[in-house]
Parts: structure tokens; C-alpha cells; sequence
């Protein structure tokens, strides 16, 4: 009974993984280009969330053309709030400069979340999706929900790595990051290069919150929520590194899920804080990422 119960929190944990690790690609990527974490991820994942439901339930669009406008409405939004709140801070050097940009942006996080609460209220919100009966895996029940999302997780984290590894921006993107001087040098424009990160990498908060909300609702605090988890799985696969930052993620969800076997999950965000504080203990720069 308790080999069954322990699967089925494993295949849980893995396809929570896979949406948390799209959030916490888009932090790694933020912060490898730009130096800082910003921490206005988390309500650009509710944003994106609730522009893919106006269009799934105003417009009764599908979930693919649904992720398509979750990914353009976060990136578009977190282009124009670095632009107006954060820009100029992170021009100024200093010690301090880039604690000083993330402390801005856990306050322009507050302002995007209070402008969603504002417009769209408090209330729990669903998408417009058929209902369907859990699909059995030997003794693992799984939501065909959660298979899409899982498939449509790897699809868009496929996506991405080709674009690194493939495209001339990805490519740019790279270099910014190993070495902005060098990169600069060679006729890249770090600052083009960081609007693009910023889009990319709130496009894929965007599209994480839309899948997270997928599986039960969103509100104006579906993205705090998984802020936490977001941030451990970047912080345990390595802040400066991409391919860190997904095995971060399937970690701390499978993690996150099997400690429901024996704890409250009132308490299963703790999961997360303590992978935090270990990694930070034992491997500063996490399971993948390098010294600088």
C-alpha cells in the first residue's frame, strides 16, 4: 500500500517538475544575463495565467493557441516593467546594485498582483476545459490534464534549448551571459540582449502559471504560490545554468510530493526552503552551475 502510495506521489511530483521547471528557466535566464533575480516573476506567471483564460473563455481558443498568448502577454509585460521600474537600477554599478533591483522588483511584484486583483477581483477562476476520467498507469492514476500539460511542458522546454543552441539571438543570449564584456566586444548589444531575456524568460513564467492554473484555477496569487518552489529549483540546479535549473525543478517536485506522505501539505512549501538553505550550505552554486 505504501509502495503503491509513494509512485503515485512520484509521478506527481514529476509532472508538477515539469511545469515548475518553465518559471524557474525563465528565472535562471533573467538572472544569467542580467545579474539579478527577479522576484516580479511570480505575477508575471499570474498575468500570463489569466490572458490565456480571457481568450480560452471569452474566445473559446484551445489550450495550444492559449499557451501561445500566456508566453507573448508575460514576456510583453515583463519587457515594459523592467523598462519603466528597472531598467535605470540596474545601469548603476555598485556592491549593492543587484540586491537593490531584486528588493524593486519584490515591490513591483506587489503593484502587478494588486492590478490583477484589481481587475479580474479575488474570486477563483477556471479554464474551459471538457471533463474527463483519470487515466490508469498500472496503479498510478493520472488526469489526462496532466498528461497534456506534461507534454506541452516538454515541448516548450524543446523549444527553447533549440533556440540556445540554434538561433542567432539564443546565441547572443549565451554570450551575454558567460561574458558581457567579450560579448560586447564582439558587437553584441548586451542591453537588446537583455529585453529578449526579459521577454523569453517572463514568456516562460507566463506559460508555467497557465499551466499550473490548468490543473485546478488561478487567482491573483497562482503565481506567489509556486515563488518559492521557483526560486528553490533554480537555486538547487545551479542559478546560471538552464539545463540546472529543469533538473532543480523535477527535484523539488518530486521532492514537494512525496513529503505529503508523511507531512501537512500546509507545510510542503517548508520543502522548499530547506533545499534552499542545504544547497546553499553544501554547493553554493548548485548541482549544475559553475563558480564565477
Amino acid at each position: 500500500m505504501f509502495l503503491d502510495e509513494l509512485v503515485q506521489h512520484l509521478a506527481n511530483g514529476l509532472i508538477a517538475g515539469a511545469m515548475i521547471a518553465l518559471p524557474a528557466l525563465g528565472l535562471t535566464m533573467i538572472f544569467s544575463v542580467l545579474g539579478f533575480a527577479n522576484f516580479a516573476l511570480a505575477a508575471h506567471a499570474t498575468l500570463g495565467a489569466f490572458a490565456a483564460y480571457g481568450v480560452n473563455v471569452l474566445l473559446g481558443w484551445p489550450v495550444a493557441a492559449c499557451l501561445l498568448v500566456a508566453f507573448v502577454a508575460a514576456g510583453v509585460a515583463g519587457v515594459a516593467s523592467d523598462g519603466l521600474a528597472l531598467e535605470r537600477l540596474r545601469r548603476r554599478t555598485g556592491p549593492q546594485s543587484a540586491l537593490t533591483v531584486a528588493i524593486v522588483s519584490i515591490a513591483l511584484n506587489m503593484v502587478l498582483e494588486s492590478a490583477v486583483r484589481f481587475s479580474f477581483g479575488n474570486d477563483l477562476k477556471s479554464y474551459r476545459l471538457p471533463i474527463l476520467r483519470d487515466v490508469r498507469i498500472g496503479d498510478v492514476r493520472v488526469n489526462p490534464q496532466q498528461l497534456e500539460n506534461l507534454v506541452l511542458a516538454l515541448a516548450v522546454m524543446g523549444v527553447l534549448f533549440a533556440f540556445f543552441s540554434f538561433t542567432r539571438a539564443g546565441k547572443a543570449m549565451r554570450a551575454v551571459a558567460d561574458n558581457p564584456d567579450l560579448a560586447r566586444l564582439k558587437g553584441i548589444v548586451p542591453e537588446r540582449v537583455a529585453r529578449s531575456a526579459n521577454f523569453v524568460g517572463m514568456g516562460l513564467a507566463g506559460v508555467g502559471g497557465m499551466l499550473i492554473g490548468l490543473e485546478a484555477s488561478i487567482d491573483p496569487l497562482t503565481g506567489a504560490r509556486v515563488l518559492l518552489t521557483v526560486f528553490a529549483a533554480s537555486v538547487v540546479g545551479g542559478l546560471n545554468s538552464l539545463p540546472g535549473a529543469v533538473l532543480g525543478a523535477l527535484l523539488i517536485g518530486v521532492a514537494e510530493e512525496v513529503s505529503l506522505l508523511w507531512i501537512s501539505p500546509t507545510y510542503r512549501s517548508a520543502v522548499g526552503f530547506a533545499a534552499i538553505v542545504a544547497m546553499l550550505l553544501v554547493r553554493p552554486q548548485g548541482l549544475l552551475g559553475r563558480t564565477r
